[in-house]
């Protein structure tokens, strides 16, 4: 599984529900997968490769954030990100703005250990996943 750490100084020295799916928001009457595709290459600085698209459904996250996701299988370098960045203040209140990654790394990760590292409110996207896999196998 493809995941993202998130970047910044909240989540700098975390790492166990610290990464995420490559996600962001919607723009004005965008589909759905229009900017998933969109948001992946902003985040990582590259292409959604080629491959069959899985739709692994929506997830309301505890922010309230829906979150909506599809799989897919390709090859891709998680080296070769070059990931967008955001502007916040930091340290909070000091007037000072700084530049950091939406994601400061990538990696491809085995499900038990994506598991371990991706944010509580997406783990039923690995239960998707897995099934998905599963169902997959069993029709081979």
């Amino acid at each position: 599984m493809l995941l993202g750490h998130m970047g910044g100084p909240f989540w700098a020295r975390r790492d166990a529900g610290a990464w995420s799916v490559v996600k962001g928001e919607y723009e004005p009457d965008e589909p759905a997968l229009s900017a998933a595709r969109r948001e992946f290459r902003e985040e990582l600085g590259l292409p959604v490769p080629d491959g069959e698209l899985v739709p692994l459904g929506d997830v309301r996250q505890s922010g309230g954030k829906v979150v909506t996701v599809w799989a897919l299988l390709g090859d891709l370098d998680p080296a070769l990100a070059v990931p967008g960045t955001f502007t916040m203040e930091w340290p909070n209140g000091s007037g000072r703005l700084q530049e950091f990654p939406e994601i400061d790394r990538a990696a491809w990760l085995p499900l038990d250990e994506a598991r371990k590292k991706i944010v509580k409110g997406q783990r039923p996207f690995l239960d998707r996943l897995t099934e998905h896999l599963a169902d997959h196998r069993a029709a081979d």
